[in-house]
């Protein structure tokens, strides 16, 4: 993992960071302070949660989520039963702790999700629930949806239930200490069935067509030595995406259920059409690893290393087949389009009721229909108002990721002026439309064609005026970074 600080060396531009870091939560209008009377209305559902009837608090539950997470939406328990497996997955209950039309139902549907802005979270729920009393914390009694799933050998579900319990996490995993127990031969029964299942749910998403981009993920983290921000960039971990598998799974699980059902809320994306592939191909071909289109789309993407940098245009090319993601509710009748196509299966988002408002719904719905309860009315209500809910948020938190991390990176520059660095061409050039840096915002000014280029040290992203072929290594030299405006601009160097 590359960690770029922006201390020592910009310390001038700190301030101006920080500056346009809380600039960016008026300029977006993100929610501000918790409304004191939805704050009272959670601290008095904790106050007066009654734990459910089932007791689970025996089985040893685990955590595993980034180290410094508090909001711990998936407990998972793995063992084996004869040739196949029992999963129990316990998810928070945050319903438990939200009256319908209250205030703070009434807030966390204005919010939508949790916000992760580099200064600081804002969260969909108080602390007092997203931190503490419905975070299944270790050593913490706790209520949630547990489902209990049987698999076969290969891991296919074979039968699969939700209900309410309590239950008590026996620790809280990292990815990286989960990741080094597996590789050094430490890991407990539960880490290793976690590895075993998750390959064989991996090769089931691959017999099913699903696909995944697997782009480097970048992170603003703030530093704890008062040096700043760094902007952290490395590829996923084997386990994350093994634990991934459980939650995709449960996800698939609980679409299934509300489509037998006939009343529920889907995560719906479209397959790539004739004209994006067909595209996609070319690309390809042009950047030197061709996808001749006899494998599915998914299994190609899975053979890219990221860090080659023709293949790393690659996987920036293919976010164009990765688009149309909604949500479908539906209520007495099925709709006709169920799919969602990167994963290759229904899907409804249900694992992370802390951070997201629709997964509270979809486990009240769950929950009643696997056990022939009536779904409570204020679940049912809702779901024609909650695609718009959710898609607005997600604009949001998708503006809010791209402007914190074009202002870091434009601070990791700012006193880089003038000097050159080895880049790598993401997008080719393109003729200049007088109001783009390659990121989506600022006001580039250049005449004449550009493209976007990315350089490795620090990790940045930005427009490079010049004629250039993607996938291509290049020089370039730093012409502007302006952190208040977010602009970065690069110029080709011959």
């Amino acid at each position: 993992m590359s960690h770029h600080r922006i201390a020592p060396n910009v310390d001038d531009s700190s301030d101006q960071l920080a500056a346009a870091l809380a600039a960016l939560r008026t300029e977006l209008e993100l929610p501000g302070e918790y409304p004191a009377e939805a704050v009272e209305e959670a601290r008095q559902a904790v106050e007066t949660l009654v734990m459910p009837a089932q007791d689970l608090r025996d089985i040893p539950f685990v955590t595993i989520d980034p180290a410094t997470s508090t909001d711990l939406d998936q407990a998972l328990f793995i063992d084996r039963a004869g040739d196949g497996y029992k999963v129990l997955y316990a998810i928070a209950d945050v319903p438990s702790f939200v009256a319908p039309g209250g205030a703070l139902d009434t807030e966390t549907r204005q919010r939508g999700q949790t916000f992760y802005a580099p200064d600081g979270r804002i969260p969909l729920h108080p602390e007092v629930i997203s931190e503490n009393a419905g975070s299944l914390l270790a050593d913490q009694d706790c209520s949630a949806f547990v489902w209990d799933f049987d698999l076969d050998a290969e891991a296919e579900v074979l039968a699969v239930t939700v209900a309410r319990a309590a239950v008590r996490s026996r620790a809280k995993l990292s990815y990286k200490g989960a990741q080094q127990q597996t590789d050094d031969g430490t890991a407990t029964p539960v880490l290793q069935l976690l590895k075993e299942v998750g390959l064989k749910r991996v090769e089931l998403e691959r017999r099913r067509g699903g696909a995944s981009l697997n782009m480097p993920e970048q992170e603003i983290v703030q530093a704890t030595d008062g040096g700043g921000y760094r902007i952290a960039a490395a590829p996923s971990l084997p386990v994350e995406d093994w634990n991934a598998q459980i939650s995709l799974m449960t996800g698939m699980a609980a679409a299934q259920m509300m489509l037998d059902g006939k009343v529920g809320i889907l995560r719906t994306m479209p397959a790539p059409d004739d004209r994006s592939l067909l595209h996609f191909k070319r690309q390809t071909s042009a950047l030197g690893k061709p996808w001749d289109g006899q494998v599915t789309y998914g299994e190609y993407l899975r053979t890219l290393d990221a860090s080659d940098p023709q293949q790393l245009a690659i996987l920036h090319s293919a976010g164009t087949l990765f688009r149309g993601a909604g949500y479908t509710p539906f209520d007495g009748e099925v709709p006709a389009n169920v799919i969602q196509a990167a994963i290759g299966a229904p899907y409804a988002h249900t694992t992370a009721p802390l951070r997201r408002l629709i997964d509270r719904f979809v486990l009240v719905i769950c929950e009643a229909l696997s056990n022939n309860h009536d779904i409570p009315a204020w679940a049912r209500e809702a779901l024609p108002s909650l695609p718009e809910i959710m898609a607005s948020s997600d604009q949001l938190a998708g503006r809010l990721e791209r402007a914190a991390l074009d202002t870091v990176e434009a601070a990791l520059v700012a006193n880089h002026i003038g000097q050159e660095f080895d880049a790598v061409v993401i997008s080719g050039s393109k003729p200049s439309n007088g109001n783009s840096n390659g990121n989506g915002n600022g006001n580039g000014n250049g005449n004449g064609p550009f493209g976007v280029v990315q350089i490795a040290d620090p990790a940045v992203t930005a427009r490079c005026d010049g004629e250039m072929e993607s996938g291509t290594k290049v020089r370039v030299r730093l012409l502007k970074a302006d952190i208040a405006s977010r602009e970065i601009r690069f110029e080709l160097l011959p």
